[in-house]
């Protein structure tokens, strides 16, 4: 469900405002990093940052919170970053997109949240807004925590390149962390899927319903994530930002690829979804003509019996059986032997199961 903005019409461009409900205070980590060094800090004020935005290497300001619109527009008066970047940094959801304000990017993403089983908690996703400017790179988040451990990790181990690169790299890395988030979530959906394929034909319910809807539900909302999310890694691929360099654009290339890959798996366990709806409405159709067929054979072996009883109990005189000693066991033989002859041609043409001479 779509969350309330918290700009109110007819307020100036550039207006920042925390989002409704937004009660995480704001705060900082910061990351400065050459190929020989590494410092970190969390600062309380944007004063303090300046020590590191003044040093040789790279510095990623990492914020939590969205609580705090005051730090969030001093950060940006600091660091030079556009008055309507930072509003849709708090103007929560934005479509994922980036946008060129020319000494900076700005990229917007949705990075996945879900809990240790799938089929149960429904899928979040949280807003990551990316500023990338020569030599920082701030990431803003709405709530502590998130898939980036990976890359600092990297940074602290000198793993890979990363510490050899400039912040456009640390951006991409950024990127590529949040696309391959998704696919844990989405080899946990494919289980799920597999196992409804299972219960839909042999124990349709509305419980298992109740799951394909589910399903079907995180499904579209990952695909309303990644969708444009492709798009907007595409246009830093086509840009021709000086922030961006040509090598980092390779590398861009392959996080395009993986957007393509999450969205064809997704496009696929959706199609999947539709087809167990169809399934189970055939399994529930064939329970209920089980059903029915049970009943008309028994209906259709009571139609002669019920012709039977009905011609001896009218109240004529003139009845000649009325008058005979073994007139009513006989008519008991006629009509168990009647019912059994209809039962045995229903097995023999297969209507009870069994097989058709």
């Amino acid at each position: 469900m779509e969350r309330k903005r918290s700009k109110k019409p007819g307020l100036p461009p550039g207006t920042l405002a925390a989002p409704p409900g937004a009660h995480v205070p704001t705060s900082f980590h910061v990351i400065h990093y050459t190929q020989d060094a590494l410092d970190e800090a969390d600062p309380t004020a944007v004063a303090e940052l300046a020590p590191f935005l003044g040093k040789e290497g790279v510095t990623w300001i990492n914020v939590d919170g969205l609580g705090d619109a005051e730090l969030i527009r001093q950060l940006g008066e600091r660091l030079e970053l556009h008055p309507l970047a930072l509003e849709d940094t708090l103007s929560v959801p934005q479509r994922p997109k980036v946008d060129d304000y020319g000494a900076h990017l700005f990229a917007v993403i949705r990075m996945l949240h879900f809990g240790q089983a799938p089929s149960g908690a429904g899928v979040e996703t949280e807003q990551v807004s990316i500023f990338l400017t020569r030599n920082v790179v701030v990431t803003v988040q709405e709530h502590p925590g998130d898939c980036l451990d990976a890359v600092r990790h990297r940074l602290r181990s000198s793993t890979g390149q990363i510490r050899r690169q400039g912040a456009d790299y640390l951006m991409y890395t950024i990127l590529d962390a949040v696309i391959d988030h998704y696919f844990p979530f989405l080899e946990a959906m494919g289980e799920v899927v597999e196992e409804l394929e299972d219960l839909v034909v042999e124990q349709p319910s509305r419980q298992i319903l109740g799951r394909i809807h589910d399903v079907k539900r995180r499904l579209l909302e990952v695909r309303r994530s990644i969708w444009p999310l492709r798009d907007a890694i595409n246009s830093l691929l086509r840009g021709e930002s000086a922030l961006v360099r040509k090598p980092t654009q390779l590398y861009l290339r392959d996080c395009y690829d993986h957007t393509i890959q999450v969205l064809d798996i997704v496009e696929t366990y959706r199609e999947l979804a539709g087809g167990l709806m169809d399934v189970y409405l055939s399994s529930v159709s064939n329970k209920m003509n089980e059903v029915m067929k049970v009943l008309t054979v028994i209906a259709t072996i009571f139609i002669p019996l019920t012709f039977i009883a009905g011609i001896y109990g009218m109240n004529f005189q003139h009845m000649p059986e009325l008058g005979l000693r073994w007139a009513y066991p006989v008519l008991w033989l006629v009509m168990v032997v009647i019912a059994l002859g209809m039962l045995t041609l229903f097995r023999r043409r297969g209507w009870l199961g069994g097989r058709k001479d």
